[in-house]
């Protein structure tokens, strides 16, 4: 791991999501699907929970698993595996739904993420985290932080508000109580 960066926040961390800082220490907790790491700033992370039956919602986008109820409080979940077009996997015993505070114009969703497993905690200099690129027509970054090179592996820091951006995930509430409803 290392040191906590020097400077206030991180050049280019742009799209509304809050800059790298030192009032955050740096600190990301990252998570693997696949061979792969990412990271997503600690502040954001609610709680890390085991994986357990969601309750499906119709019509929702193929990658939203369903939604659980957190002592009262509506929770989407979405499969970063299907949401990254990744192979689908069954979930196992290693299979955890990290639950993070995602901001968006309208004030803030508690929103959880399939993952395949979670890794470390990593304090990051700034000077460390390098500007994601560009991939032309094809392909987007928009969702991505930065990219930094640790332990001799590439672990991209993610935009967890760009990424769970609130056009493809409706008002589960709404739908739930629909859902019930029908019951």
């Amino acid at each position: 791991m290392s040191a906590v960066g020097q400077t206030d926040s991180i050049s280019g961390a742009g799209n509304g999501v809050p800059p790298v800082t030192k009032a955050n220490n740096n600190q990301f907790l990252t998570f693997l699907m696949g061979e792969q790491e990412y990271g997503v700033d600690i502040l954001r992370v609610q709680e890390i929970r085991g994986w357990e039956q969601t309750t499906e919602i119709p019509n929702s986008p193929v990658h939203i698993k369903g939604v659980i109820n957190l002592r009262g409080t509506i929770v989407p979940i979405v499969d970063l595996r299907e949401k990254f077009a990744l192979e689908s996997l069954e979930y196992g015993p290693l299979t955890v739904v990290i639950v993070l505070k995602v901001l968006h114009e309208n004030g803030e969703r508690i929103m959880g993420i399939v993952v395949d497993a979670v890794s470390d905690v990593y304090q990051i200099q700034e000077d460390e985290i390098k500007s994601p690129p560009q991939l032309g027509d094809g392909g987007s970054t928009d969702f991505i932080v930065g990219l930094a090179d640790i332990s001799n592996k590439m672990v991209i820091f993610l935009d967890i508000d760009g990424l769970l951006c609130t056009e493809d995930i409706p008002e589960m509430g709404d739908a739930v109580s629909q859902v019930n409803d029908h019951s």
